[in-house]
């Protein structure tokens, strides 16, 4: 057995809704008395497609050891199924050859496509920078042309997958949800270059913030890291979510802390 990445999940948070069953491919996850199962570590690839489809952040992508994937073993498991692993990847959709070695070429294309419901679906905007114009804001008196700097989808730090391809060798740029109604220039003074990822101290929970940064911290190769927030209390539960998860990585990653006021300005 080697080392390598494969899916955990937590019992204590999995509340049994099933949401990551059909959005594995391999059908390597199965709800057994009211949990989610891993059934197998050889059925599972470790790419963690199934992520971003869980509303409990009950699942994440760790590194153990464990057999090797197996995918004879997976197509014999979905053949008992009444299933194969070219119809659970759906080939029709966008024109891949799941034949052989070209199986897991396929599923890093099917993953950065993502699946489960459109407003959840991971896409990398940077390809499109060149097609993206700038919006008018005009009020009668000025008239301003911004351009938007975000370079993926989604945002939300519930969404994400950890191991998402934008992440890799990115700045990234963790806000708390108000910051870019408050500060005018967001999107040119904080958000240009970097990813991603947005949250509310105050509504969420922040240990599951801590979690969830620390395997985008551990599983990526960050240059920095920038935390957005307000200058209200609760926005501090932003900032310690990033420094304890920066402690637990064990990684070096500089943290830089930018305050918002109500009025807008950066202190």
């Amino acid at each position: 057995m080697d080392i390598r990445k494969i899916i955990e999940i937590n019992e204590e948070k999995c509340d049994g809704c099933g949401l990551c069953v059909p959005n594995c491919a391999e059908g390597a996850i199965k709800i057994i008395d009211g949990k989610a199962k891993l059934i197998d570590d050889i059925y599972c690839d470790g790419l963690g497609e199934c992520l971003g489809h869980c509303p409990q952040d009950a699942l994440k992508v760790i590194e153990r050891e464990a057999p090797a994937f197996d995918e004879a073993a997976v197509e014999e498991l979905l053949a008992s199924q009444g299933k194969t692993l070219k119809s659970q990847l759906k080939e029709e959709d966008c024109g891949c050859n799941h034949g052989g070695h070209q199986y897991h070429q396929h599923h890093q294309h099917h993953q950065q496509r993502g699946g489960g419901c459109p407003g959840s679906r991971m896409m990398n905007l940077h390809d499109e920078e060149t097609k993206t114009e700038a919006t008018v804001v005009n009020n009668g008196d000025v008239e301003v042309k911004i351009k938007s700097q975000l370079k993926q989808w989604p945002v939300q730090l519930k969404l994400l997958p950890p191991n998402a391809p934008y992440f890799e060798n990115a700045d990234l740029l963790v806000t708390a949800d108000c910051v870019p109604f408050a500060y005018p220039n967001y999107h040119l003074d904080l958000l240009k270059g970097k990813a991603v990822v947005i949250g509310c101290p105050k509504l969420d929970d922040v240990e599951s913030y801590i979690e969830k940064l620390e395997q985008i911290i551990s599983l990526n190769n960050l240059k920095s890291i920038t935390v957005a927030f307000m200058e209200v209390p609760c926005c501090q539960g932003m900032v310690r979510a990033v420094e304890m998860a920066v402690s637990n990585s064990n990684k070096s990653v500089p943290i830089n802390k930018v305050k918002i006021s109500l009025r807008g300005e950066r202190l």
